[in-house]
């Protein structure tokens, strides 16, 4: 007679009965923080305690609640800090680049212990390059998470098709693009992406608030990421259009809600930030597929004079529907930031002049060799839109808690600093010509901030020092919308090819190297 191997509570139940490895909790007990008997430390004739270890160290199944010890180790930091690196996690990462939790709940079960160590280790392995802790002292920001994020992926079980193997894939994607691994962050998004659909998670019966809108927000993230990933890889999208999908609900409202509450009956859905995010990503979608049909020469012309006026117009469209309250204003960017969501509302404007300096961007070149009536108007709002992606970038950086840094922060500061670059080639103007020196000089000293946390920042860096190699060699040629520029304005986590092919150059790049000041 075969012996039995299942637990007392999936035996009684008459299901299979899974655990990562022997003497430790299955997953059905883990995830109901049930006392299971296949647990090792439940034997009442095991001969030795369990001896007391570390956060991290203590993690024996993906599903189990984390148990952290009084006492922490060289290896693994102790509970404060973890829940300090979770804090940290939230006020960098969260919400700007996506939107994948309840802060208030994921806290309250860090700080019961009873948190997802894959998600927790994901977590800190993004956020950690942030600490001033002393723990930190001795490693590089850059390295930091390394250890974690191993360690989470090493728990990430793909067969557990659930909400929280989507959210762990989106961290552990968020941090492969750290080290610039675009295929890998592109294969995590993908299983995430996928699960989200086997899950429905956008109409899932739930009668939970908080997890019915983490539901709705992690399916918008994953919306949203699908654009912009699937486009850096050249790969179709995933996530399908659900126009009548309900937007995530307003911030304040969702972070304020508890266990056990109800909503609201006067809440309203899509008025403030993530929604406008949501929003936003809908034109980038066309905006991507837009440059693409430019490049391979399918639009051109009054065709494409009329796609750009209508996208622009849809620009302008989002711009002039949202409330004086939520306008680009220094007393609304204080007053968010007053509110904890100072990040957040910097985040928002930074994908709508982003987006606006990829829609234009293609007639800079068009402003040089006036082949386009209208370049000159295109060109002047591309360089708009740039001014002021920079400018509340400075103005962020001004005010406490505030200062954005994820990973997309530098990427975006090189394209607007290319669009600086053309204002010191052809401008004759010398009001102009001395603010994009200026501002040339402060984005190199923001993207030299964000390259002591950001491996992936070597890539920007080097991808700027490409542009302007380019510059220096044709400079007719250099903001002409081919296949190079398109890799070089969408693909952020690779390096591209030097336009004009010269491995030669060796010198050490700076930004004394631009070479096209006033001055020189």
């Amino acid at each position: 007679m075969r012996v039995s191997t299942a637990c007392q509570a999936c035996r009684s139940r008459r299901r299979k009965c899974d655990a990562a490895q022997f003497g430790v909790s299955c997953t059905y007990c883990s995830e109901r923080g049930i006392q299971c008997t296949r647990d090792s430390s439940f034997n009442s004739q095991s001969t030795s305690p369990a001896p007391s270890v570390p956060v991290v160290t203590s993690i024996l199944s993906r599903t189990t609640p984390i148990k952290v010890a009084a006492q922490s180790s060289d290896s693994f930091p102790s509970p404060s800090i973890c829940l300090e690196l979770v804090n940290l996690y939230f006020d960098f990462i969260h919400d700007q680049f996506h939107s994948l939790f309840h802060k208030p709940s994921f806290v309250e079960d860090v700080t019961r212990g009873q948190a997802s160590p894959v998600i927790l280790l994901a977590m800190m392995a993004l956020s950690a390059r942030f600490s001033s802790n002393p723990f930190f002292s001795n490693i590089n920001p850059r390295q930091r998470g390394d250890r974690y994020a191993e360690e989470s992926n090493r728990l990430l079980n793909l067969r557990e098709v659930s909400l929280t193997t989507a959210q762990a894939c989106v961290l552990l994607g968020a941090f492969s693009i750290t080290h610039g691994e675009a295929h890998a962050e592109a294969v995590y998004y993908s299983v995430a992406c996928r699960i989200a659909n086997l899950l429905d998670l956008a109409h899932k019966t739930t009668s939970d608030p908080i997890e019915r809108e983490v539901n709705v927000r992690v399916w918008w993230s994953l919306c949203m990421i699908d654009v912009w990933s699937s486009t850096g890889v050249g790969l179709p999208r995933q996530m399908p259009i659900l126009d009548n999908l309900p937007l995530p609900m307003d911030d304040v409202t969702f972070l304020a809600l508890r266990p056990g509450n109800t909503l609201p009956w006067d809440i309203e859905n899509g008025a403030l930030l993530l929604a406008q995010m949501i929003k936003l990503n809908r034109i980038l979608l066309e905006i991507n597929l837009l440059n693409e049909r430019t490049v391979s020469g399918t639009t051109s012309g009054v065709v494409l004079e009329n796609e750009v006026m209508s996208l622009s117009n849809a620009l302008d469209e989002w711009h002039n529907s949202l409330p004086t309250s939520m306008h680009d204003t220094p007393a609304n960017l204080h007053r968010y930031a007053s509110q904890g969501l100072g990040r957040m509302f910097v985040a928002v404007y930074l994908g709508y002049y982003h987006f606006g300096q990829l829609l234009f961007y293609q007639f800079l070149h068009g402003d040089c060799t006036g082949t386009v009536l209208s370049a000159r108007f295109y060109a002047d709002r591309c360089k708009a839109y740039a001014e002021s992606l920079c400018e509340i970038i400075y103005a962020a950086n001004a005010i406490s808690d505030c200062d954005v840094r994820y990973t997309m922060v530098g990427h975006i500061m090189v394209i607007a600093s290319t669009v600086q670059i053309h204002t010191l080639l052809f401008s004759d103007n010398s009001t102009q010509i001395a603010a994009a020196r200026r501002r040339l000089e402060r984005n190199f000293e923001i993207l030299s901030q964000l390259r002591t946390y950001w491996p992936t920042l070597d890539i920007c860096f080097t991808r700027l020092q490409a542009f302007h190699k380019a510059c220096r060699s044709s400079m007719d040629e250099s903001f002409r919308l081919d296949q190079w520029m398109l890799r070089f304005l969408s693909e952020f986590a690779q390096p591209v090819d030097d336009r004009i092919l010269d491995r030669s150059a060796t010198e050490v790049w700076s930004l004394d190297n631009i070479g096209c000041s006033p001055e020189t």
